[in-house]
């Protein structure tokens, strides 16, 4: 199937322009996730072999997630764990409904396997998301892998008011996800990379946790609520995001966002691509982010649970996030390039790595090169 992309569908599907061919496949998806024929039969090629993950109070078959941005509005919830993903993130969503930024807001970098977006956050509403996964529930399509939901700041909120939009949000999806990632970490809504700032993540999350315990604490589960970290912050500055993680129980950190750096190259091409404004992702976004993991494993000693998402492309990439110090990873420009049979492709690739290491479990595997 790897072949059939890359030689047939990707070159096809790339003489679309990026947004529109995104679309397009989504919508494939989406039709498909209304069969069960359609589902099973997309199971029988593409689900992948069990590697069992426990994680925030939740089961995993398997640690390859989808992240978020590939399916903002959950046209296709049942159809990603038929592609053989351990779970999947939805969204960014925000409270208010909003376009994004004008369009064309996608870009390819081919050569470097890379995308540039300015996307914007352009999603219906929280409460229209909401709508659409009591949907998905109603007509007995859920998955039975964990679902998560990306929580972004409407562009019309101030920065000031950027904690109630948040709750706002998650009120309104609480009790249709497994668990929760708070994004201040996307280049493309401004202002929102200065909620990283200490103060600032620390009056979202007390806002969050508030609306987690509701009024009853003791009867009521609460939702694990993660926050997902942009690749261009520096050491110093992700330290003081830790410092909030006991404090605001913050279950644990995405690791990392798409970059506004930009890899150096002589090639004209991928210049003007480079040149567009937006977050980079890929290949080339690969080893900041798994810097970055080293460094939280490090800091955590291993006792804070990463998603490391960020130029996952096979197996041995995957395997490098995890021995850093990921406990699960996700993919979506890997995808956008590899095709549909990715994730069951990584998952074969990490069941040779843990035979030829020995190794009963996957946690033995994480950190392994961290400390």
């Amino acid at each position: 199937m790897s072949w059939l992309h890359k030689k047939i569908i990707r070159p096809i599907l790339f003489q679309q322009e990026s947004e529109r061919a995104h679309n397009f496949a989504l919508k494939q998806l989406a039709r498909a996730s209304h069969s069960s024929f359609a589902c099973a039969a997309i199971g029988q090629i593409f689900s992948a072999p069990e590697l069992r993950v426990e994680l925030f109070g939740l089961k995993f078959s398997n640690p390859v997630g989808l992240a978020a941005g590939m399916d903002k509005h959950a046209a296709a919830v049942p159809v990603w764990e038929k592609l053989g993903f351990g779970f999947c993130e939805l969204g960014g969503v925000t409270w208010h409904a909003q376009p994004g930024n004008l369009q064309p807001r996608m870009f390819r970098a081919i050569a470097d396997e890379a995308i540039v977006n300015r996307m914007g956050f352009n999603n219906s509403g929280a409460e229209a998301l909401a709508q659409k996964l009591a949907d998905w529930k109603k007509i007995s399509r859920w998955p039975d892998h964990p679902v998560g939901i990306n929580l972004g700041k409407s562009k019309i909120t101030p920065l000031e008011k950027a904690a109630e939009d948040y709750a706002n949000s998650f009120r309104a999806l609480r009790e249709f996800a497994d668990f929760f990632v708070v994004n201040v970490s996307s280049p493309n809504t401004p202002g929102l990379r200065a909620l990283q700032d200490k103060s600032a993540l620390d009056e979202i999350f007390a806002a969050l946790q508030e609306v987690n315990r509701g009024q009853n604490s003791e009867a009521r589960i609460q939702k694990p609520i993660l926050v997902k970290v942009a690749p261009d912050l520096s050491f110093e500055a992700l330290d003081e995001i830790l410092e909030l993680v006991a404090p605001r129980n913050i279950a644990g950190i995405v690791a990392t966002n798409t970059t506004i750096t930009r890899p150096p190259t002589d090639s004209p091409a991928l210049q003007k691509i480079y040149a567009e404004t937006g977050g980079l992702s890929g290949k080339p976004l690969r080893a900041r982010s798994t810097e970055i993991i080293r460094h939280l494993y490090k800091q955590t000693n291993g006792k804070l649970p990463i998603i490391g998402v960020g130029g996952i492309f096979s197996a041995d990439d995957a395997w490098e996030k995890i021995t850093a110090g990921a406990s699960l990873v996700q993919i979506y420009s890997g995808l956008v390039y590899e095709g549909p049979g990715l994730a069951k492709k990584i998952m074969l690739g990490l069941h040779d790595k843990m035979k030829a290491a020995g190794l009963k479990n996957l946690h033995e595997a994480v950190g392994q090169s961290g400390l």
